[in-house]
């Protein structure tokens, strides 16, 4: 996601700055930007992002996402597709049950301890004692 982007070489009508042209090489293309904001779009739903919390930190069926959050089955069911689609979260099936967990890439692992940091929430790993030797 940090790789340059080919951008034009031309310089911007206004001169405010000297890094104009090291930014403009840098910003990020608008694929990228397009996913990002679709990412953030639907953790702008409490219930979705507490969802995506609860998955990045365990592996859970609809049925037990809803008993933890207090939702129906068929909202949960709605909201794991939204976070689905937006690349947060993935799912297995395993007979004849789902089970989710946030995606293994940066963009959701970054989005995880963004929502922790903003919040002051301390992820459950990292307040385990430690094991006993």
């Amino acid at each position: 996601m940090c790789e340059p982007v080919h951008h034009p070489t031309h310089p911007l009508p206004h001169h405010h700055n000297d890094n104009e042209q090291d930014l403009l090489h840098h910003m990020p293309d608008l694929e990228t930007v397009r996913s990002v904001a679709e990412a953030m779009k639907q953790l702008g739903d409490p219930s979705r992002l507490r969802i995506f919390w609860l998955l990045c930190h365990c592996e859970e069926c609809v049925i037990n996402v809803a008993a933890a959050t207090g939702m129906s089955s068929p909202a949960v069911s709605h909201h794991l597709h939204l976070l689905k689609k937006a690349g947060l979260i993935v799912s297995r099936r395993s007979g004849k049950e789902m089970y989710y967990r946030a995606a293994d890439t940066p963009l959701a692992d970054k989005l995880h301890h963004t929502i922790e940091e903003i919040s002051l929430i301390s992820c459950p790993e990292c307040t385990k004692p430690p094991a006993e030797s």
